[in-house]
């Protein structure tokens, strides 16, 4: 119930498709600015404890979404367990690296930079970037603009999380199909309405 209000709030009823379309953009401009062979977003599946491909540019963009993966593996892995950025020139000395991970993807990168997306304690998942030119030497500006572009992947991510959570509950039974009903009616009320709405969905929330 917190999940349906929390999504009714941000305004995310039915908004997932805007959403993918963001981390798709996010990950595509970060490819670009960076000049880089790819650049990929994976969302952290608490529940089978995989990293899930959710928006990739570049190399294997027309293949990977969706693909899953053990959430410990690699530098990702790695990435999520740390909450900590990570820039690594050469990933064959590297041991956090799994070629094996890799080689499933088909395409196996010599570097990469990647960056945990939170929002507050949350882990959502990881921004990658890889293969940037090699014979640029990386920045503390660079980290700081990976930075940005992480800050902008995990407000999307978290944005469409709430819109499935909304989703399920609106293809459910019983009570919540018919709450989320009523919450998707506010996507299109005015501020007063909706404000009175999300009362009314507290109110709910604390009886039930």
């Amino acid at each position: 119930m917190s999940d349906l209000q929390a999504a009714v709030a941000a305004g995310v009823v039915g908004a997932e498709d805007g959403y993918r379309a963001l981390l798709r953009a996010t990950v595509e401009v970060a490819r670009a600015i960076f000049h880089a062979k790819a650049a990929s977003v994976f969302l952290l599946d608490e529940e089978t404890e995989e990293l899930v491909f959710e928006a990739v540019a570049g190399e294997g963009a027309d293949t990977l979404v969706g693909q899953r993966f053990p959430a410990d593996t690699g530098v990702a892995g790695w990435v999520v367990v740390t909450r900590q950025p990570l820039v690594v020139e050469d990933l064959t000395k590297d041991t956090r690296f799994s070629r094996e991970a890799a080689e499933s993807t088909g395409f196996v990168p010599k570097g990469l930079m990647a960056v945990p997306l939170l929002a507050e304690e949350k882990t959502l998942g990881v921004l990658e970037v890889l293969d940037r030119p090699q014979e640029t030497k990386f920045t503390l500006a660079e980290m700081d603009l990976l930075g940005l572009f992480g800050n902008q992947a995990a407000i999307a991510l978290d944005l469409l999380q709430r819109a499935r959570r909304a989703r399920a509950a609106l293809e459910g039974e019983g009570e919540l199909k018919t709450l989320a009903a009523f919450a998707a009616k506010l996507e299109g009320a005015d501020e007063d309405e909706r404000r009175a709405g999300l009362d009314l969905l507290d109110a709910l929330r604390r009886l039930l």
